[in-house]
Parts: structure tokens; C-alpha cells; sequence
């Protein structure tokens, strides 16, 4: 880091981005999407909706 404290946002943003890897945080990669579980409506679900066929 250049200055203890910075006067101005360019130089905190060069301060910041002086910092060692060590010192950053670690990038963790994001796990893979699955594959989406198939579903269905049943008889009981679709029951739930009151008046659907004013929707339908």
C-alpha cells in the first residue's frame, strides 16, 4: 500500500488493488447446476386452486 490513508478514491482504489494475493479472499468456483427434478400437478394440488377454471 502506497499511503496510509488515502485523500482521494483513486487512491484507495490503487491501495486496494496493491493488496498481496494472500491477503484477498479466496475465489471458491460455484458448483454445476443439476439436472431439474421432473414434476407433475395431481389431483390434490390442482384441488388446492379455488375457482380455477376462472383462470384457466
Amino acid at each position: 500500500m502506497s499511503t496510509p490513508e488515502a485523500d482521494t478514491l483513486a487512491q484507495l482504489i490503487d491501495d486496494c488493488t496493491a493488496l498481496p494475493e494472500e491477503l484477498r479472499p479466496a475465489r471458491q468456483a460455484l458448483p454445476e447446476p443439476g439436472a431439474a427434478a421432473p414434476w407433475e400437478v395431481d389431483d390434490a394440488h390442482y384441488a388446492q386452486v379455488a375457482d380455477l377454471d376462472a383462470y384457466v
